[in-house]
C-alpha cells in the first residue's frame, strides 16, 4: 500500500499544520513548500516552529519589553 503524502501549511499567525497532499487547503492556510511523508513533515514541523506562540503575540511581548 502507497504511503500517503503530506504538505506542511502555514497561516497568517506562522501556526504550521499538517494536511494530505491534493486536499483543497482551507482557507487561510497556504502550502509552506515542504511536502513527504507524514513523519517527514511532523519532523519539519519540529525543526522549524520552535516557539508555538502565535505571530501577534510574539510582536505583542517584544514591543512590551522594548517599550
Amino acid at each position: 500500500m502507497a504511503e500517503d503524502v503530506y504538505q506542511v501549511l502555514i497561516n497568517d499567525e506562522e501556526q504550521r499544520s499538517l494536511w494530505p497532499l491534493g486536499k483543497e487547503v482551507p482557507a487561510g492556510w497556504r502550502s509552506e513548500g515542504k511536502e513527504g511523508s507524514r513523519q517527514e513533515c511532523m519532523d519539519y514541523v519540529d525543526t522549524v516552529w520552535t516557539d508555538m506562540r502565535p505571530r501577534s503575540l510574539r510582536e505583542r511581548m517584544s514591543a512590551d519589553a522594548a517599550g
